[in-house]
């Protein structure tokens, strides 16, 4: 492991979705040679100085199958939640699982609520449950002490206003797979949230996100890969994994002119205070 003044570094990747590496149907329970196929891509990341992972569940299956992984390799770590996309009527039927691992978070390697949030993409008809599984996300994660992580999707506004509504308590946010603009960036700040950057830091006519990066301050930084999706330009068209976090990491100390250890330092001390991740 490489050295600098700031002594030995490593680097988390905060969001990953690794049951899809080994199994690509979703909602689809992992068997155990499932769980013996991440093996690789937890040793791959490990040799590019990736030491910790977390593993983000977007459904009841999902974030299950997250559980299973980070019963078998005492370096992931898990998210549970219910993705804003997927929210049905009768959402709080599976809501009520969501609740049950957050009482048992320590057992179950939980750090984080979520994928919760909102996402008008493609529709806006299902938003009013969307707002309701978001709070009751965000009040579950108060609840129990967890971080909360959101995903967002045109729908800015309408995640400004419940960030706003959470500001007093809000401390251990992110927002995953940061996709807007330098307002946004100030007004999420301002609410105490971290921006989780990924692979599009590295598309070269990412201008938008980029100038975010380049002007917000690292303390407000964590490093995720969303693996397998947003693969960083160097391997745009394949699946992407947990080691790509090095990649990340490095660009953006492109963008910031400076080194790779001072990003390394500073975002894996992010994550483990937003996250609290502890010795397994």
């Amino acid at each position: 492991m490489e050295t600098s003044s700031y002594e030995q570094w490593y680097l988390v990747d905060t969001h990953c979705h690794l049951n899809l590496l080994v199994n690509p149907t979703f909602n689809t329970s992992l068997t155990d040679q499932h769980l013996k196929q991440a093996a690789p891509f937890i040793e791959a990341a490990q040799q590019e100085n990736v030491l910790k992972i977390i593993n983000v569940g977007t459904s009841i299956i999902d974030s299950q199958n997250c559980i299973a992984l980070a019963q078998r390799y005492s370096n992931l770590f898990v998210a549970v939640g219910l993705h804003p996309s997927d929210i049905s009527a009768n959402w709080h039927d599976d809501f009520k699982q969501i609740t049950t691992w957050a009482q048992q978070a320590k057992e179950h390697a939980i750090v984080a609520i979520g994928e919760t949030g909102l996402d008008c993409y493609r529709s806006r008809e299902n938003l009013p449950q969307q707002l309701a599984s978001f709070k009751a996300h965000i009040e579950l994660a108060l609840t129990h002490n967890l971080a909360i992580i959101v995903h967002t999707r045109a729908a800015a506004e309408e995640t400004l206003n419940v960030l706003h509504e959470y500001k007093k308590e809000l401390s251990r946010c992110v927002i995953h797979c940061y996709p807007y603009d330098r307002t946004f960036a100030q007004e999420a700040l301002s609410c105490r949230c971290f921006l989780g950057i990924g692979g599009p830091i590295t598309y070269p006519k990412n201008v938008q996100l980029q100038t975010v990066v380049q002007e917000i301050d690292l303390s407000h930084i964590v490093l995720e890969t969303d693996a397998p999706y947003l693969p960083p330009q160097i391997i745009r068209g394949q699946k992407n994994s947990p080691m790509h976090i090095r990649t990340i990491a490095q660009a953006i100390a492109d963008l910031k002119n400076t080194s790779l250890e001072e990003v390394a330092s500073i975002t894996t001390h992010n994550a483990s205070s937003v996250f609290r991740l502890f010795s397994r």
